[in-house]
């Protein structure tokens, strides 16, 4: 008797919670504008947080090498978002100037690119007319996929530009994050509940385990080669190469897919130029994933997230369809988070189970 009240309080359970789910989502219209504009207030502060929890294990090194605690915070702050500031200070005008370039240059790239495209349709005549419709499916999917990744690259790079009063803010937030690391933590302990305090340090302190290093690493891992990318690029004169190495390093995060979705803006543009810069460009990613999976990946990302493959794929494909390239990115982090969290609460629920039958 008593497993069948169970079995109907949790079924009662799901049920409510699908119509609360129901009921939140048919009032999207009220609480959406609500939660954009908590996300334009917000998104500083997570970002200034994020970079304090990239930089806060080096102060915590040199700190315990013997420096000031307030000379490590001032001393990395200023290599970190001096770096960043000088990057920004050169690179934006070039960026721009290139952004505007590849528009204007946009009408000779597409009657090039067309024209490779009808000398390739021109070579399949002979085929069966089935395979030939299939292939031009594929190639008109691939260009709306294309022009729509350039689209949100655009609108990416603008947005950014106008949002430079709120992202001159980020930098104020991690110092005073990192200078009062401290406080910060004790402010978030006296608001979490007292039941609460110990498991949810544990769990942040598996997740930090799982993940932190996984993302330093791989951020570094994905500078390195968008900045080697834009140098090779630069050197064999290939169009854009600042904003194709942008591109390359950015997608470089997302596992499996991502070198091939970056390599696909780089390879289009050394198509319409010539044979030659094709497979220099080629040549120059296979080089540098070969660099990466072989070299920098194991010396500096080192510990996996320690998930199967198949798991990884399930994420980025559903990130995909959820967000989009943005969804690829965070896909493998909050796989990873969700794992930590299943084995958690399995472990902590557990033993709760087994004290309560003992």
């Amino acid at each position: 008797m008593d497993i069948r009240i169970k079995w109907y309080y949790r079924l009662g359970f799901t049920l409510l919670l699908f119509i609360v789910l129901f009921v939140f989502i048919k009032l999207a219209p009220i609480w959406l504008p609500i939660l954009s504009l908590l996300t334009k207030v917000v998104s500083p502060f997570i970002i200034g947080a994020f970079i304090t929890y990239l930089l806060h294990p080096i102060i915590e090194l040199l700190h315990r090498k013997g420096f000031h605690r307030g000379l490590a915070v001032a001393l990395i702050y200023i290599i970190f978002f001096g770096g960043i500031g000088y990057g920004i200070y050169k690179g934006i005008p070039v960026l721009i100037q290139q952004l505007e370039a590849l528009s204007d240059d946009a009408p000779e790239l597409a009657r090039n690119y067309k024209h490779l495209i009808q000398s390739i349709q021109d070579r399949m005549e002979n085929w069966p007319v089935n395979i030939q419709e299939k292939v031009d499916n594929g190639i008109n999917h691939v260009e709306i996929k294309l022009e729509a990744l350039l689209n949100k690259i655009m609108n990416g790079a603008m947005g950014f530009i106008n949002s430079s009063i709120v992202i001159m803010l980020i930098p104020f937030i991690s110092f005073y994050m990192l200078k009062d690391i401290e406080v910060v933590k004790k402010a978030s302990t006296a608001l979490t509940p007292k039941k609460w305090r110990r498991s949810l340090s544990l769990f942040l302190k598996d997740v930090n385990t799982s993940l932190g290093s996984y993302i330093r690493g791989q951020l570094l891992v994905c500078t390195i080669i968008g900045i080697l990318c834009c140098l090779l690029f630069w050197f064999f004169d290939l169009k854009f190469p600042l904003v194709l190495g942008i591109i390359i390093g950015i997608t470089n995060v997302i596992p499996y897919f991502g070198p091939i979705i970056g390599a696909v803006p780089a390879v289009i543009i050394a198509i319409t130029m010539s044979t030659k810069m094709l497979i220099i460009v080629i040549i120059i990613i296979i080089i540098l994933q070969f660099l990466e999976g072989n070299i920098l990946s194991p010396y500096i990302v080192g510990r996996s997230t320690h998930m199967h493959p198949l798991m990884i794929m399930f994420a980025l494909l559903l990130g995909e369809e959820v967000g989009g390239i943005i969804g690829m990115i965070v896909a493998v982090p909050i796989l990873s988070i969700a794992k930590v969290a299943i084995l958690h609460f399995k472990k902590h629920f557990g033993s709760k189970e087994q004290h309560e039958k003992v």
